[in-house]
């Protein structure tokens, strides 16, 4: 007997346990696939299809709209830098750029809030016009954030007309040349970040050599000490402040 079977028992008893006292019956989940009986059932369908489909990608794109790829990017150099190869944990990492990515966005949030959610939810516009106002405020942040030798290589790679204002550039042209211009800076930012770290790894290696302990791995003696030079510079302070400063 497997060992999903050996289990079995247990939990049809906790099922029934956990069933209301006037049910006779176990409840059943059931999915399946029927012919649709109008064009209108089929319309549905499709467009709970496409739905679902946009939901499963949606915070992926919403966080390329967004400073989450700058700000992971520098976190995730800061973690190289100290050579620290599993502290802080990826899960803490993340977690506190998705804070500082809130923090950064809450004028954003707080229009899209006021002129585009809570219009829709009292049903005083359609989902159309309330996309498209939810949409301002973001290409407003994009656009502040983005460079221009990205936005022109993006509407020079997309092979469209060349827009007159910013309001006609499309966003399939808007959100790469964001995404490209925000890893830009999160290299620049890293390599930054990187120097001083650098210098300390040179120069314990080179003082080792020198004394020729060339057997002692110089990252056992490097990692002390730029902890100890990233703690008393407040490291972790100064980059949250350079991070959240450096959007305009």
């Amino acid at each position: 007997m497997t060992r999903p079977a050996r289990w079995m028992p247990f939990f049809v008893l906790a099922v029934l346990l956990a069933a209301p006292a006037s049910a006779q019956v176990l409840p059943k989940v059931t999915i399946g696939i029927d012919q649709a009986r109008s064009p209108q059932e089929a319309s549905i369908t499709l467009q709970l299809v496409f739905l679902m489909t946009v939901l499963s990608v949606a915070p992926g794109i919403i966080m390329l709209m967004t400073p989450f790829t700058r700000i992971v990017v520098v976190m995730g150099f800061v973690k190289k830098a100290l050579g620290a190869q599993t502290v802080p944990p990826n899960q803490i990492m993340v977690g506190l750029s998705l804070l500082l990515t809130w923090f950064v966005m809450q004028p954003q949030i707080t229009q899209i809030n006021d002129t585009a959610l809570q219009p829709y939810l009292a049903q005083q516009i359609g989902y159309k016009e309330g996309l498209e106002r939810a949409m301002k405020p973001m290409r407003s942040f994009m656009l502040r954030q983005c460079g221009e030798n990205e936005l022109a290589v993006m509407v020079r790679v997309a092979k469209t007309p060349r827009p007159a204002t910013v309001d006609d550039i499309p966003n399939a042209v808007l959100i790469p040349a964001f995404v490209m211009s925000e890893l830009k800076t999160a290299f620049v930012i890293g390599f930054l970040i990187y120097l001083p770290f650098l210098v300390i790894d040179m120069v314990v290696a080179s003082v080792l050599m020198s004394m020729g302990m060339m057997m002692l791995p110089p990252v056992m003696v490097s990692l002390p000490l730029k902890l100890i030079l990233f703690v008393l510079v407040d490291g972790w302070t100064l980059i949250t402040q350079g991070l959240v400063t450096s959007f305009r």
